[in-house]
């Protein structure tokens, strides 16, 4: 049985479409992480309600979704109908356009969930298909659709990635003990590994420089079956504080890290880091202890990146969220109690904007074993 949709509409509970374009958003997911810079796209060709064709977008962004389903369905997809999560692409880059292979396949009818914002398509792919004769829908559960590739769209429109903050918290409320205090063992397995999938499912994973001094993080991918899975590992190091004995350093050459550091920072500092095969972004800026977070991102998504992963503590979270950076928030909450003084992991403030509908909304609450998760999106 194919999946159903979530947040669908009355009408789109018995609509045959809405129920084709769910699965291939399923489809779809699964690229996620892979693909930068492309967005992840998933494709079905559909013919007399059997699937014959199916596409996700390849590893590195090509080959595209449609290729792909149109190749595995072959002269079936001739009279066929293609259900696709972002609008075909309709400009000549490194492969061909999928609106012309579309075009040339005989496809009869195409389901597009949402249109392309990219400036080489916007458009144009369904204007193509359109001009060719083809039958055309359009916006067939484009929320769900623009939600999963809010990254690549947040790229080509603000000309940075999408952010996930991972915050974890003390059942009552804080993120650390007070300074000099012992490393806080927040959560459990279960909520562990499920951080670790997170992972896999962005592009990067980054840190500020105070996490990465005071636990020495590794960042890593640790789940069987998953090894391969390699995001790019970030600190945000103004002065390059980060030793080249840390373990990030130290797994740089197996697991890439990427270090953006003020352009005044030690020329000394670097070196060693590079030595261990670290790479290093230095970015102008007017203060040497922060940098600015709109150039960090802003560099991010010139390398191509579209979702990125935040593990920070709760200053770094702070100013992502009062910069409007956190378009997803993942909150664990464990049962472990401070019952004193301590870090906070969120201010008051921030927890005010969380509960404000007209800002998040809470579209995931579940246990993690003995540690509860909350997930919120920021309203688009």
């Amino acid at each position: 049985m194919l999946p159903q949709a979530e947040h669908t509409t009355a009408s789109d509970a018995v609509d045959e479409d809405a129920r084709m374009m769910a699965a291939a958003l399923c489809f779809a997911r699964r690229g996620l992480g892979r693909v930068a810079p492309n967005p992840a796209v998933g494709a079905l060709v559909i013919k007399d309600g059997v699937v014959v064709g199916r596409g996700v977008t390849g590893v590195g962004g090509r080959p595209h979704a449609e290729t792909i389903a149109l190749r595995e369905a072959g002269s079936a997809a001739k009279g066929a109908a293609l259900y696709v999560t972002l609008e075909p692409c309709s400009h000549h880059g490194r492969t061909p356009p999928c609106a012309d292979a579309i075009i040339a396949a005989g496809i009869s009818r195409v389901v597009s969930a949402t249109d392309d914002p990219d400036a080489r398509v916007a458009g144009q792919g369904h204007q193509r298909l359109r001009a060719a004769g083809i039958d055309l829908r359009t916006g067939v559960l484009s929320r769900e659709a623009r939600r999963l590739n809010i990254g690549h769209i947040l790229r080509v429109t603000q000309g940075r990635p999408m952010l996930t903050l991972k915050l974890a918290e003390t059942v009552d409320g804080f993120a650390a003990g007070p300074a000099g205090a012992p490393r806080l063992m927040l959560t459990g397995e279960t909520a562990n590994a499920h951080v670790h999938m997170m992972r896999t499912l962005h592009d990067a994973v980054f840190v500020g420089s105070g996490t990465a001094l005071a636990d020495d993080p590794l960042l890593t991918v640790r789940l069987p079956g998953l090894e391969a899975a390699k995001p790019l590992r970030i600190v945000i190091d103004p002065k390059l504080a980060m030793p080249p004995a840390s373990h990030l350093a130290m797994t740089a050459i197996e697991h890439p890290v990427l270090v953006l550091a003020n352009e005044r920072a030690s020329h000394a500092a670097e070196a060693q880091l590079v030595e261990k095969g670290v790479e290093i972004i230095r970015l102008a800026d007017g203060d040497a202890d922060r940098l600015d977070l709109s150039l960090v991102l802003k560099s991010l998504a010139e390398r191509g990146l579209t979702r990125v992963f935040c593990e920070g503590g709760p200053r770094l979270a702070a100013s992502l969220i009062a910069d409007s950076f956190a378009d997803e928030i993942v909150l664990l909450t464990s049962t472990v109690a401070l019952q004193g003084q301590g870090i906070a992991a969120l201010s008051p403030s921030d927890r005010a904007s969380l509960a404000d509908p007209g800002q998040f909304r809470c579209v995931e609450d579940r246990m993690l074993g003995p540690d509860r998760l909350r997930r919120y999106e920021r309203l688009l």
